[in-house]
C-alpha cells in the first residue's frame, strides 16, 4: 500500500482521525504579494498549461512557480521536494512520492523537517487527492515527531495548478476548507502557504 492507494474513510479509520469540515478556514489569512517574475510566468504559462492539460504541464507551468516564490519570500532558506520518496512506515502504508513537499530546512539533499506536503489532483478532480493528502500528511507528522521537529501543525493542499484546496493536521483532527482557492487569487493562495511556514519558524 502506498500513499495514493488510501480512500478517505481508510485513512480516517487508519490513523484514527477525526475530520472537521467548514467554509473559509483560512479566510483571515493575510495575502501576499505576488512578484512581478510571477506575475509574468503564470500570465504566460497558465493558459498555455490548461490548453495541454496534462498533470505534468500543470505542475511545471502553474504549481511549481507558485512553491518557487513561497521559497523566495524565506530567501531560500526553506526547501522544496519534487517527485521525493517519502517513506515513513511502509507497514501502516505510509510510504511512496510526494508530488512536492516544503520544508523548514534549508537543507535541499535530505527532507529534515517537512510542514506543507501538496498532492496534484488528478482527472482535475480535487476531492480525489483528500485522501492521499491527508495520509501524507500524518507522515510528516509522524517524522516530525520521531526527528524531535516541534512541528504542531501540518498543512496540505490538493491542487490541480487552477484551483486549490486546503488543509491542516493538529493531533488527530484534519480542518479541511471547504473553500476552493482560484488561480486569479493567486495572493491568497501565496498567503495560506506563507502563513503556514512563518507559523511554525
Amino acid at each position: 500500500m502506498a500513499y495514493s492507494d488510501f480512500k478517505l474513510l481508510e485513512v480516517i479509520d487508519s490513523f484514527g482521525l477525526v475530520i472537521h469540515e467548514s467554509s473559509g478556514l483560512f479566510a483571515s489569512v493575510q495575502e501576499q504579494e505576488c512578484s512581478d517574475l510571477l506575475s509574468t510566468i503564470l500570465r504566460e504559462n497558465v493558459d498555455l498549461a490548461v490548453a495541454i492539460s496534462s498533470e505534468k504541464a500543470r505542475s511545471e507551468m502553474i504549481i511549481s512557480p507558485i512553491l518557487l516564490e513561497i521559497r523566495r519570500k524565506f530567501d531560500c532558506q526553506i526547501s522544496l521536494f519534487s517527485g521525493v520518496d517519502f517513506t515513513v512506515d511502509s507497514q501502516r502504508g505510509l510510504n511512496g512520492f510526494c508530488d512536492f513537499i516544503l520544508s523548514l530546512s534549508s537543507e535541499q539533499l535530505i527532507v529534515r523537517s517537512p510542514v506543507i506536503v501538496l498532492v496534484e489532483s488528478k482527472n482535475e478532480n480535487l476531492r480525489s487527492g483528500l485522501a492521499q493528502c491527508i495520509a501524507e500528511m500524518v507522515a510528516a507528522q509522524l517524522f516530525n515527531e520521531k526527528s524531535g521537529n516541534q512541528i504542531k501543525t501540518i498543512y496540505g493542499a490538493v491542487t490541480i495548478g487552477t484551483i486549490w484546496q486546503f488543509l491542516k493536521l493538529e493531533d488527530n483532527i484534519v480542518s479541511i476548507d471547504l473553500s476552493e482557492y482560484y488561480i486569479k487569487d493567486v495572493k491568497k493562495i501565496l498567503g495560506i502557504l506563507y502563513s503556514a511556514i512563518a507559523q511554525n519558524k
